[in-house]
């Protein structure tokens, strides 16, 4: 076999992997709500949401994809070691937060893996600032939106319910859950899974296995989505403890609000080519959920200590990228 075929294989698997640990780590974001609410055991949640994931790239256009293949780092830079680096920094980052049970955000790991690795190489040069601007602002805004939206969909379902027994919105809202729960798997699946296809999209680029860094094939959106539900099959518990009831205690009227706040700002951001941290967003929902019933509801020492998660992500990411980057001198 031809070294250098190879080792394109060798590469997209690795970039499959970090999509694996992706669904794997991220887990907790669609089925955190479902689970902590009684709506479904995590069994049957895990299976909901793997689904859901999987079938997501039927829904949304290739924009996020397109923007981590092509618009964060400059495409003539991408090389074989690059995409190494990159990768093994994102996934060192994620096995490390994933171990102690902190829901950070895999996506802005593998950006931070991505620049690292760019100006390793190249310098500063690599940086495309503004397609990262617009990435970290996804960092402020998308936690921010799914706050805001959750805690408007809270007041107006309160407003609509006023009238009506506990016994039965807690029943209405019980199956409403798993209408939440599935377009916010279709908004993790939609958003996470294009990461990786970008990746692999530059990387083909690179090999000169396709004609522009943001052409995506069928083989690669497929792959990418099945290796995101097999990852979110196999669950990420530690995190679900975390984001489904350390932050505050969940209602299922509560965990519609904040599945659906979350989900209306993955689509949008989808829709916009942004690769958001479905993490973020996830958490900024269920903290507006909380805030909803009173600030004392939200364990802000949690939630302060998940937002220095994120803070760190970017960086430590960068920096882990960038040390693989050297250790892999025998690469092109």
């Amino acid at each position: 076999m031809d070294p250098t075929f190879a080792t394109l294989l060798v590469l997209v698997a690795v970039a499959l992997a970090f999509d694996f640990l992706n669904g794997l780590h991220d887990a907790a974001n669609s089925i955190a709500t479902i689970v902590s609410t009684r709506v479904l055991s995590a069994k049957w949640a895990v299976m909901w949401a793997a689904f859901f994931n999987f079938i997501a790239f039927l829904f949304f256009g290739l924009h996020v994809a397109k923007m981590v293949g092509s618009g964060i780092i400059l495409p003539e830079i991408i090389s074989d070691r690059v995409i190494f680096a990159a990768l093994m920094g994102a996934i060192c980052w994620n096995l490390v937060t994933w171990w102690a049970g902190i829901p950070s955000s895999s996506s802005h790991a593998l950006i931070g893996g991505l620049v690292g690795a760019g100006i390793a190489k190249a310098g500063l040069s690599a940086v495309q600032w503004a397609g990262l601007a617009k990435t970290a602002a996804g960092i402020v805004v998308s936690p921010a939106l799914g706050f805001a939206l959750a805690l408007l969909l809270v007041l107006l379902v309160s407003w609509l319910f006023l009238r009506a027994t506990p016994f039965f919105a807690d029943r209405v809202f019980r199956k409403l859950q798993f209408v939440s729960a599935s377009l916010y798997s279709l908004g993790h699946g939609g958003n996470d899974a294009q990461k990786t296809m970008g990746i692999i999209a530059a990387l083909l680029y690179a090999h000169g296995a396709s004609d522009a860094p943001g052409h995506i094939p069928l083989w690669v959106v497929l792959s990418c989505q099945a290796a995101m539900a097999l990852g979110t099959l196999f669950g990420g518990w530690r995190i679900v403890h975390t984001m489904g009831s350390k932050i505050t205690r969940l209602s299922p009227m509560q965990g519609f609000c904040a599945e659906t706040g979350g989900a209306i700002t993955l689509f949008l951001a989808t829709h916009l080519g942004v690769p958001v941290s479905t993490t973020h967003t996830i958490t900024g929902a269920i903290i507006g959920v909380g805030a909803s019933r009173r600030v004392s509801a939200v364990r802000w020492g949690v939630a302060k200590d998940i937002v220095t998660a994120w803070v760190v992500t970017l960086p430590a990411a960068a920096l882990t990228a960038a040390a693989f980057y050297y250790l892999g001198f025998w690469m092109k």
